[in-house]
């Protein structure tokens, strides 16, 4: 068996197919009298799940079908009997998960589904933050960016493009809340939609520090009920400028800690960025550019969880 044999079929194993159509059932068109009748909701799916498995564009995976037999048979297509949905089928399923906000929904299910395995326990949250570059040609139409991204600094390098803030369990790894801004926006300003209300310790990097301190933060802490204890990494150049001694020692050794338990936060983002090979945006506009970002999490968290959810 191949590499892609071997992972479509633990993909195969892992990923809820009956709860995610389910999902997406009421909002799919039933046929009628006329034209020809839609594909199933579970070919399209997989489809979808290949594309973004795979970082290809619609065209690359009606391709991709034709020319490999691993392809086509996770999708279930015979070429005895029918032929490979096109490009413009993809494309139209792929907008009605964003009409519907649909992958939200699908992260929701598959995050339920891994509360009941005991794999995601929200009783702890890792905050973070990503760049994911866009774009920067002016050749098109427009004569112009896309309006949605926007350009900011990130130590002496210039990026442009939009930034994905995740929550993630403290003890798993898994993602359950996204929220996708442009670059520019800062870390800290989104803490507060990254809390699900349920937690009673957040970590973060030092860009959040001082994020106990914010007025959205407290307002929704004062919602929720909750007292949150915060386990923020500290600022590396106070740290430095210590004189040396056991205070230093003791202040290294904590910080440590720390980020040996924040390091979970970073899976994620490598298995979307490494392993799904989705470093820069596809599409034009934040919206959609979201809502793929919200699916490729839900699939990283599947993945992240795959040996324990293999039988």
């Amino acid at each position: 068996m191949t590499r892609r044999d071997v992972f479509l079929s633990k993909m195969e194993t892992v990923v809820p197919f009956a709860k995610l159509v389910a999902v997406i059932e009421p909002h799919y068109p039933t046929s009628g009298r006329r034209g020809r009748p839609p594909i199933g909701i579970e070919r399209m799916l997989r489809m979808y799940f290949v594309q973004q498995w795979y970082g290809l564009a619609d065209e690359a995976v009606e391709d991709g079908l034709y020319d490999s037999q691993a392809l086509r048979s996770f999708c279930g297509i015979d070429f005895a009997v029918e032929s490979v949905p096109d490009a413009t089928t993809l494309m139209k399923f792929r907008h009605l998960l964003e009409a519907h906000d649909l992958t939200q929904a699908m992260l929701a299910e598959i995050n339920a589904q891994l509360k009941e395995k005991g794999l995601l326990m929200s009783k702890g949250t890792l905050v973070d933050a990503t760049l994911i570059a866009a774009p920067p040609s002016t050749k098109n139409k427009d004569r112009g960016r896309d309006p949605d991204m926007h350009q900011t600094r990130k130590g002496n390098q210039w990026y442009f493009g939009m930034k994905c803030h995740i929550g993630a369990d403290d003890a798993s790894g898994l993602v359950h809340t996204v929220v996708s801004t442009a670059a520019n926006v800062s870390d800290i300003s989104q803490t507060a939609a990254l809390l699900t209300g349920e937690e009673t310790r957040v970590g973060a990097d030092a860009g959040y520090v001082g994020v106990e301190k914010r007025a959205e933060v407290k307002a929704k802490l004062t919602e929720m009920g909750q007292v949150i204890e915060w386990h923020i990494a500290r600022r590396r150049k106070p740290i430095r400028e210590m004189a040396e001694g056991w205070q230093k020692e003791l202040i290294l050794a904590a910080e440590k800690l720390k980020a040996s338990i924040r390091a979970r936060v970073e899976h994620p983002f490598h298995v979307v960025k490494n392993i799904f090979k989705h470093k820069k945006a596809r599409y034009r506009g934040l919206a959609k550019n979201h809502a793929q970002m919200v699916m490729l999490f839900a699939l990283g968290n599947l993945y992240l969880a795959r040996g324990k959810l293999c039988p």
